[in-house]
């Protein structure tokens, strides 16, 4: 049968429609194609200036801050006019709607959204850190001729805290920019700038606290009486070293003085020994509050100051208003400010030989009551001449920064309100009992009755492991210990009580702290099985090694630790300061949802 002529007449009609259907596809795909051209052309030709202006803002920005710590005012300024300029342009260049459209497409938003947080925080740092910052005068936190002038640095405190609110601000959003799909140079920069704005927010923070605590502490609102401990090292102690000499310290209107001094052998012990926790006495027995050169075999520095003060108190009836422990090498360090310093009938104190003087050669010369006499004296010489003298102030607070990172400085404060000013600042000594990021701690405690601390050298290592099922995460800890002792020759008052047999063999005390929550599940001494003592000190098991380490010998501690419920790749490593720092590395893994 035939095709009806209907049917004829419909099927050009159907392939016109068709034809016309795909020309209408084909012009839209060319406009769409043509536009994301275009688009990406836009996108590439502003990030290209994004590029160049974060470059040379991120350059500026650790020029400026470098200028800032030095104390460069006027270059400052210059630095601080261009960085605006091109930080400004930098957030111009990736805040228009082509960047904005750029940043919704797969594989390169996420590099774009970077780049657009990384300009908006350099901005935010050109036009509200550091302008604050240079206005501030940090000379009022300082001591100038001999006083510190109370009311002219509570005037700069509120700049003061705006400056460090800035910085800390920046420097959480760069923290907060991943890095992993940046350009290189970009990353590098990015990198640099991070680095640098860890280093000012540690001024600024110190600053801070600085500005709000000092006007209290030295007596704006009537008179203050502290203890300054010299921590020894020689005799190693969790937080440091053993507490040998104190000084009594006044502060009244700004105005510092010492008013007596003392030792810890002076005091002999306690019997029956002061009050610690159940959790101590576990670990150490009562040794803590029945030996004044035991009360800080806990690394918590608060409960060692409080029984520190509480000792003095009971034996010289002097009650102060908080403890602040140094050790020779923050000595040295202001030294490094102050230049040498003279001790009346003394040896006098330098830079670059105060540590070997007091923790070596003092042994050889003096007897065990002019040692302590000598150290008290050494600590309260450096802070008057600090007092005295006119220091260049960001010089002195780079120190002060640098020995708190290092818990070489520690202050503890009997008044509440000034202990939360200080909060989780490393200045405070405190061991928390919650941790942000998984914490290990690896604490010294001597064991020989000697002073072979100044021989040894630590290094210490920690691997983040494997995920475990039940959401904890695996650690791998090793911890080496190397004497440097000589075989032969030491005075009696280094060798002391010989309690590992040998005289120049050093036996030594390794606490391992678990993350808060997590477990130490053992170790291995020199790759054998070994036995160590357990207990738990604010929510965290501690196991205990005994490692004795002859004249050029090194053992090395392995322990495997298990962390609280976590998912980080990361870890923190804590330490007892040592003569000669640590060597420490922490290898990081991805996070257990990646």
């Amino acid at each position: 049968m035939g095709e009806s002529s209907v049917s004829r007449g419909r099927r050009p009609r159907s392939r016109r429609r068709t034809r016309a259907r795909v020309r209408r596809v084909l012009l839209i795909g060319l406009v769409v194609v043509s536009l994301l051209l275009t688009l990406g052309g836009w996108v590439g030709f502003r990030g290209w200036q994004a590029r160049a202006h974060l470059l040379n803002a991120a350059g500026l920005a650790k020029e400026l801050s470098a200028q800032v710590v030095g104390g460069d005012a006027g270059r400052a300024q210059r630095t601080l006019a261009a960085l605006q300029a091109q930080a400004a342009a930098a957030k111009r260049a990736t805040g228009d709607p082509g960047w904005w459209l750029g940043r919704q497409t797969p594989y390169a938003g996420d590099n774009l959204t970077a780049v657009r947080r990384i300009a908006v925080a350099v901005d935010d740092l050109a036009r509200l850190a550091f302008p604050t910052l240079l206005r501030i005068d940090l000379a009022s936190l300082v001591p100038k001729e001999g006083r510190l002038d109370l009311a002219r640095l509570r005037a700069v405190s509120t700049e003061v805290s705006a400056a460090d609110r800035a910085v800390r601000e920046t420097t959480e959003q760069l923290r907060a920019v991943p890095t992993d799909d940046l350009v290189g140079q970009v990353r590098d920069a990015l990198t640099g700038l991070r680095a640098e704005l860890d280093r000012l927010a540690g001024l600024t923070a110190a600053a801070d606290q600085g500005a709000r605590l000092l006007p209290p502490l030295l007596g704006a609102d009537g008179p203050r009486r502290y203890l300054l401990v010299s921590q020894n090292p020689a005799e190693l102690r969790a937080t440091g070293g053993m507490f040998g000499a104190y000084a009594v310290i006044s502060a009244d209107g700004g105005k510092i003085r010492m008013t007596g001094q003392g030792a810890s052998a002076s005091m002999q012990y306690f019997d029956p020994p002061l009050r610690v926790d159940a959790e101590m006495r576990r670990l150490w027995s009562d040794l803590p509050g029945a030996f004044p050169a035991d009360v800080n075999l806990s690394p918590d520095f608060p409960t060692a100051a409080a029984l520190y003060r509480e000792m003095v108190h009971r034996r010289t009836g002097t009650t102060v208003d908080g403890v602040l422990a140094v050790d020779p090498v923050v000595l040295s360090y202001l030294l490094g400010v102050i230049g040498p310093v003279a001790v009346p009938g003394r040896p006098s104190l330098a830079a670059n030989t105060v540590i070997r003087t007091l923790l070596s050669d003092s042994y050889r010369d003096l007897d065990v009551h002019a040692q302590d006499a000598y150290y008290a004296q050494a600590a309260s010489a450096v802070f008057d001449a600090l007092f005295a003298k006119a220091p260049n102030p960001r010089e002195v607070l780079t120190v002060f920064v640098r020995s708190a990172a290092e818990r070489r400085i520690l202050f503890w404060s009997v008044h509440p309100e000034e202990q939360r000013v200080l909060g989780d600042s490393p200045l405070t000594g405190r061991l928390p009992e919650k941790d942000t990021v998984p914490m290990v701690g690896v604490f010294l405690n001597d064991g020989s009755g000697a002073k072979l601390g100044y021989y040894l050298r630590f290094s210490a290592n920690l691997t983040v492991g494997d995920c475990q099922s039940d959401g904890r995460r695996e650690l791998r800890l090793r911890v080496t210990v190397h004497s440097t002792a000589p075989r032969s020759g030491l005075d009696k008052s280094v060798t002391g009580a010989a309690l590992a047999g040998d005289p120049y063999t050093a036996r030594t005390f390794v606490s391992v702290y678990s993350p808060t929550g997590g477990a130490v599940l053992g170790g291995r001494l020199d790759g054998r099985d070994t036995a160590m003592g357990s207990g738990t000190d604010r929510r965290r098991q501690v196991t205990v090694a005994n490692l004795e380490v002859k004249p050029g010998q090194t053992r090395t501690l392995d322990a495997t630790l298990l962390t609280g419920q976590t998912g980080a790749g990361t870890a923190e490593l804590v330490v007892t300061p040592t003569v000669t720092p640590w060597t420490t590395q922490v290898v990081t893994a991805p996070s257990c949802d990646q």
